[in-house]
């Protein structure tokens, strides 16, 4: 056995055990026999660096897998990062721009090449990073989104979804980000409040139609007025009596002149501007939804933008051709000065303090405005061709699975928020346009007409896609469609290209589609696409479903739900059994952590400052179901101070001769004190197990704290000591044991060092046996000690309130004391008389003069305290501390009755007076017990 070094450094022993770990393969031990455990992580992006969420849900994780493996589960977490389509595309662009050069320099091939050299270079930052968390992954089998053999499992599904009728192409509006000249997701787009106007114009009514006031316009307010070059209608609450003689009727767009009709739709609303909205459905949201109730396909919506929302010409030709090529926010500076140069604009009328009317062209306002988190440019709704999923179809199978308990969401609140969202799903835009990422399998020939081919998007006969696996494939079923020898086709790699070379007409050209798919596509495949499907081996039926996943709530939508569809669909059962949702990272103030705030704590530098597992253990005794986590550096500091306790704790028994157990079963103990340690043991164990069978992190971390610092460290060391006899070496050793397993999935790099110093091993901790609660929990013994720890933690109290020198030993005397008590204190007063410095023990009546009282259970232990303290002088200091404690929590109490404070404070004003009233008051409640002790 090695003695202990004085000190815990934990940079000395994180990164020796970790190594040893992984190259031993003791992340996945051989357990063929044993009862599967299987998590998946949400696989972090390719390009990513571990940021304080990622340091949550991993410890969430890590926690689990290492109690199962403990438990002696054949315990597999699976591992891998996903390929980050935009993230990862932008980081190697970045690096060509840095030497003059351009993605589009390349050929596709190529670039795709360059991105495959920088993942093979920088693209496994994140996963180091993991392995300093401590996190025990099954990197023997790492996975990543793009190998070959995921690739192969994402084909299959796109393919498939596609034959059954679930995938399929459509004209909607997407999310378009200018920037990357890509559709992104919805959570790509961060909405920013910025600052904006709000613009007024009238629109003429067409024919010498009127309002029933007389009026021969409408006006309109936008936020957007450069999208009035692609305006389709105008529409008003059907309701509104001001517009129900003109809904059906014609109005002008002053400047295109096309001819709008006025709809009745409920998306107006009458209270709000003029209650008339002019309607652009090729490029709002809510827009194209009134343009679609209002009859007007998606094929016909106008579009006056390209890829860069620059303006182009719209299918009619009415844009006039001053506005061509501009820039959307340069055509909206040029809409807004020809209406105005027209006396279309309806100026914004405000006052100065002096009460002086000025006029300007818009009403200032903050708008919701969206941005693409990665690109910063504003998105732009844009009416566009993509691929898209049925998920309402999709979505049936899961619902069903959670309503009746094949999967269950904790914390439950969560259930009503993943049906709300489910039950209005709307079709899943899966296609970007981007080079990096799953090529979508599908391939374009021309439509036939009669025996004709067509080639052409304006024909509605104008293409005919060829959706499979492989060139191969497609070639064969283009060959069958058009009747021809397979060799009479010509494929090519982008419709610009099939275009060069469709001059010679004896050969068919087919061109494949340039899209690839969504990342959020192939990571849905995660459970599944992880364990070799499709391929049908024994690691998928052992491993799926999986048992647990653990995610922030904020990716309930985009990865867990779609999981959920996707392995329904092609697994025919639920992906895994629980899905946890823990909350948020925040500031210390409870704000979101954001780089502009300034306030991100970066998970690596405290691991630097207090070590892996202090950070851990932070995690775990703050995941609190349904609440967000307050980052506390203070807590994380204390938690390293909580290792330190452990480890001297360690040496305190190495230096009384306590060593490693030899058998998981508790020792024979005849003392109270032995058997009162034993049933705390078994008590902890109960609750850990407990509390982590449902997912109560923090409950399960506050038992094995206090266990360790309460009980063990602080009050069965004390009582032991100097009286480490064999019996209490032998269960000091079994405890001490005991506490290192049990806190091994919290802070496992500590406890495995500590595991292997304190005696000699026969295998490492990471694969040691769990503690089985299967000992007698021994009431009369924890009842005895529980008394003591209450009498002496009683005497020490009234020794500190009433100042009493440390060093002074004073005669007790015991009144009303039962027999049980008796017999306590002749077996535990040795220990009394150590902890609670006493002199003497005697039974009866007090000698007259001042004395402190102390009632437990049913017998009273006095203190005399003549000639020891100042009696009158502490009495006089006693009721001044009583009396300002008492004005303090009367003042506080004022103020949090007082409803004008509490509705119009800030939040965090309001509740640090509160936690101030309870410490004052807690505070004189002391005082006051001090007090009356002196009678």
């Amino acid at each position: 056995m090695t003695e202990l070094p004085k000190t815990f450094d934990p940079a000395t022993i994180e990164s020796r055990w970790y190594a040893h770990w992984e190259s031993n393969g003791l992340f996945r031990p051989e357990r063929p026999d044993a009862t599967p455990f299987t998590i998946v992580n949400p696989p972090p992006n390719v390009t990513g660096s571990l940021h304080i969420g990622h340091a949550l849900d991993n410890t969430l994780q890590d926690i689990m897998i290492r109690y199962e493996r403990l438990r002696g589960k054949d315990a597999l977490w699976v591992v891998g990062t996903d390929h980050a389509g935009i993230a990862t595309q932008m980081v190697v662009e970045r690096q060509l721009n840095a030497k003059q050069q351009k993605r589009t320099d390349f050929t596709r091939d190529e670039f795709i090449a360059k991105v495959w050299d920088w993942k093979a270079e920088s693209g496994g930052t994140i996963t180091g990073q993991l392995r300093r968390l401590g996190c025990s992954m099954d990197w023997a089998n790492e996975r990543f989104t793009m190998d070959e053999g995921f690739s192969k499992a994402v084909v299959k599904v796109f393919v498939d979804l596609h034959k059954r009728g679930l995938l399929y192409r459509d004209k909607r509006l997407v999310n378009w980000d200018p920037h990357f000249r890509s559709a992104i997701s919805d959570l790509e787009v961060e909405t920013v409040e910025t600052k904006g106007g709000f613009w007024r114009f009238r629109y003429p009514l067409a024919d010498g139609v009127t309002l029933a006031d007389g009026s021969d316009h409408i006006v309109v307010a936008t936020t957007r007025p450069e999208t009035m070059l692609a305006d389709m209608a105008v529409a008003v609450h059907p309701d509104d009596p001001r517009y129900q003689s003109v809904i059906g009727k014609e109005i002008l767009q002053p400047i295109t002149g096309r001819r709008l009709r006025i709809v009745g739709d409920d998306y107006a609303d009458p209270e709000l501007g003029s209650g008339a909205v002019k309607i652009t459905p090729g490029h709002d949201f809510n827009d194209f939804e009134v343009g679609k109730r209002a009859g007007i396909a998606a094929g016909q919506m106008l579009n006056m933008f390209d890829a860069d929302a620059k303006v182009v010409q719209t299918a009619d030709g009415l844009v006039p051709e001053a506005f061509l090529g501009l820039d959307r926010f340069d055509a909206r500076k040029a809409v807004v000065e020809a209406m105005k140069a027209d006396g279309f604009l309806v100026p914004h009328v405000s006052k100065t303090k002096e009460g002086e009317a000025v006029e300007a062209d818009f009403e200032p306002r903050t708008i919701q405005t969206p941005f693409g988190d990665r690109s910063g440019v504003v998105i732009e709704p844009w009416l566009t061709d993509q691929w898209y999923v049925d998920a309402e179809k999709l979505a049936v199978a899961p619902m069903q699975a959670v309503r009746d308990g094949r999967i269950e969401i904790v914390p439950k609140s969560w259930e009503k928020t993943f049906f709300n969202w489910m039950e209005n799903i709307q079709p899943w835009c899966v296609s970007r346009q981007l080079w990096w990422g799953h090529r979508i399998p599908a391939w374009y020939g021309p439509g036939l007409r009669g025996n004709a081919r067509v080639y052409g998007s304006k024909d509605p006969n104008g293409w005919k896609d060829f959706i499979e696996e492989n060139e191969v494939d497609a070639r064969q079923a283009a060959a069958t469609f058009y009747n021809v020898d397979p060799n009479d086709l010509v494929f090519y790699d982008s419709p610009q290209s099939s275009a060069k070379g469709a001059e010679d007409t004896s050969k068919i050209h087919i061109y494949r589609d340039t899209d690839v798919l969504d990342t959020w596509f192939s990571s849905a495949l995660w459970p599944f696409g992880t364990l070799g499907w499709p391929e049908q081996g024994e690691k998928l039926s052992r491993h799926y479903p999986n048992d647990l996943l653990i995610s922030g709530f904020d990716i309930l939508f985009f990865w867990d739900a779609r999981m959920a569809m996707q392995g329904m669909e092609f697994m025919g059962d639920v992906p895994w059994r629980k899905l946890y949702l823990h909350g948020l990272v925040r500031a210390a103030d409870g704000q979101k952590m954001s780089k502009s705030k300034g306030n991100v704590v970066d998970p690596l530098g405290l691991i630097d400052k207090f070590g892996a597992d202090a950070l851990r253990f932070f995690m775990s005794a703050m995941e609190s179901q349904g609440r967000d986590v307050k980052m506390d550096e203070k807590r994380v500091e204390g938690y390293r101070n909580f290792a330190t306790k452990l480890w001297n704790a360690a040496r305190f028994l190495q230096s009384n001769g306590v060593t490693a157990s030899t058998d998981i079963a508790a020792p024979a103990a005849q003392l109270p004190v032995n058997r009162w340690i034993i049933a705390e043991t078994v008590a902890t164990v109960q609750a850990i197990d407990t509390a982590l069978a449902d997912l109560r992190f923090d409950a399960a971390a506050n038992a094995i704290y206090h266990f360790v610092w309460d009980q063990f460290c602080d009050w069965y060391i004390e009582l032991t000591k100097g009286a480490m006899d064999d019996e209490t070496r032998a269960v000091a050793g079994w405890a001490f044991d005991q506490i290192l397993v049990m806190l091994h999935p919290f802070m496992p790099f500590i406890t495995e060092e500590l595991w292997h110093l304190t005696g000699e091993r026969s295998n490492e901790l990471i694969v040691a046996q769990w503690p089985q609660a299967l000992a007698a929990v021994d009431t009369e013994a924890q009842a005895e000690i529980d008394w003591l720890i209450r009498l002496v933690s009683a005497m020490r109290t009234a020794r500190t309130e009433l100042n009493v020198p440390p060093g002074a030993k004073l005669p007790v005397i015991v009144r009303d004391a039962a027999a049980e008590t008796h017999q306590r204190l002749d077996r535990q007063g040795v220990a009394l008389a150590r902890l609670g410095r006493v002199e003497s023990l005697t039974f009866g009546d007090p000698p007259a003069g001042g004395a402190a009282q102390i009632v437990v259970d049913e017998a009273t232990f006095i203190l005399p305290l003549e000639g020891v303290i100042d009696i009158a002088a502490e009495k006089t200091r006693l009721a001044k501390a009583l009396s300002a404690a008492e004005k303090e929590r009367d003042g506080l109490g004022g103020r949090l009755s007082n409803p004008s404070f509490v509705e119009k404070a800030k939040p965090e004003a309001v509740a640090k007076a509160r936690e101030d009233h309870a410490e004052k008051a807690a505070e004189a409640e002391r005082l006051k017990a001090a007090l009356d002790r002196l009678g």
